[in-house]
């Protein structure tokens, strides 16, 4: 999406599936195994985060000031809590589970935002769009009689997926 958005685009990868991430549409692909992301990349506008907190904190050091970090694996900020209408205690808590990052982003002059994923059918209407028209190339990695639901998910979290794995119900 960001590459058809125009964006330049990174992402880390592991060597196995280097050329399948730049046919993508990847400007720049980082092994994993062999580099450090943040010791390579920087001066971005923009990261999207999905992993772990390690890797959330090295993201910020990638941006250049003015810029965004947005996560939506986590840890969820006081906006999201203000979004949801949590209850004053449960605010509290967000706030303090997100300001060691929110702290460090502030020091680094860049934004730290949490990113709930919510279904869209606008939204969905619009991929389908690009798909359709070939503008945006979805990646299936496998796909699963709906009898192998225990199958599928086993495979899912074996981390070897390449793409999305799928559920067939009919």
């Amino acid at each position: 999406m960001a590459k058809y958005l125009g964006a330049t685009v990174a992402t880390t990868t592991s060597t196995a599936n280097i050329e399948l991430v730049k046919s993508l549409g990847a400007d720049v692909v980082i092994d994993y195994r062999k580099d450090d992301f943040e010791k390579v990349l920087n001066d971005y506008d923009l990261v999207l985060n999905s992993q772990d907190g390690l890797t959330l904190e090295k993201s910020l050091q990638v941006l250049k000031p003015g810029g965004k970090l947005i996560s939506i694996s986590g840890p969820p900020d006081p906006d999201f809590a203000k979004q949801i209408g949590a209850s004053w205690f449960v605010k509290l808590i967000i706030r303090l589970l997100s300001s060691k990052v929110r702290k460090k982003a502030k020091r680094l002059n860049v934004d730290f935002s949490f990113l709930f994923m919510r279904a869209s059918g606008s939204q969905l209407n619009e991929i389908t769009t690009l798909i359709n028209a070939g503008a945006i190339k979805p990646v299936i990695d496998k796909i699963f009689p709906f009898q192998s639901v225990n199958e599928a998910i086993a495979y899912v979290e074996s981390g070897r997926a390449k793409g999305k794995v799928v559920i067939k119900i009919k």
